[in-house]
């Protein structure tokens, strides 16, 4: 297993997002450790797609940091954390393609044969990646993001719209990488999910961080009303 120490704990400090004068996200705090996997949960809107891309380094807080162990999560020039989207991007070009063109944009030393075996995709790799299945898409996404040798895989809703069959494909991925020594950090809707692979619950309601608990302890009891409800089925305002 590949030594992490080197970019984290990652901190985040008092962050805040405003939009037009009103507040999104924060103030928010928390640490992640090396190693496991963390889901953030909470209703729409509660500012869980918005921590990811602050952490990434897509959006500019608005107060408050974003602290590596490096600073800015680069290790000799390249940066050592990655974001898979819900709906992910692809170029107008083949499945090995995409990986080549990653792999030469971001100086990646690992191989493309190797990701496309590894994440199950050999026998699709000429074909077009626009015109792959939405389960096969979100594959070749964390194919690509593991070509970057990450430390940090950040994930937003990594299966909310696939069928159970590529739903358990991307967990049993999930579960490799964390093996392997990648933390990950991802939103998710799906309690059952969370369940599964979770070491730790992130819980935000009207983008203020709730509740911060190992999973198990937050679906057995949670502390709050605001959690108690949301596993309910209550819709949270």
């Amino acid at each position: 297993m590949r030594d992490i120490a080197s970019i984290l704990p990652l901190r985040v400090d008092s962050l805040a997002f405003e939009a037009d004068g009103k507040s999104l996200l924060g103030p928010v705090s928390f640490d992640l450790p090396k190693g496991g996997i963390t889901a953030i949960i909470g209703p729409n809107g509660a500012g869980k797609s918005l921590l990811l891309r602050l952490c990434h380094g897509l959006l500019v807080p608005t107060r408050g940091r974003v602290n590596w162990a490096v600073e800015g999560g680069l290790i000799a020039g390249r940066k050592r954390h990655a974001m898979v989207f819900q709906r992910p991007v692809m170029l107008r070009r083949s499945a090995r393609a995409n990986l080549q063109h990653a792999a030469m944009v971001t100086g990646a030393g690992r191989s493309v044969e190797d990701a496309l075996e590894g994440f199950g995709l050999t026998h699709l790799a000429e074909r077009p990646a626009r015109l792959l299945s939405g389960g096969e898409q979100q594959r070749l996404a964390l194919a690509r993001a593991w070509l970057l040798e990450p430390d940090v895989l950040f994930l937003d809703e990594p299966s909310s719209q696939l069928d159970p069959g590529a739903t358990r494909q991307i967990e049993a991925i999930l579960e490799r990488l964390a093996a392997e020594g990648v933390t990950l950090l991802m939103t998710t809707h799906d309690f059952g999910q969370a369940r599964r692979l979770a070491r730790r619950v992130l819980f935000l309601h009207r983008g203020q961080l709730v509740e911060d608990a190992d999973a198990t302890s937050f679906f057995a009891q949670p502390r709050t009303e605001e959690a108690r409800s949301f596993l309910a089925g209550d819709l949270l305002w």
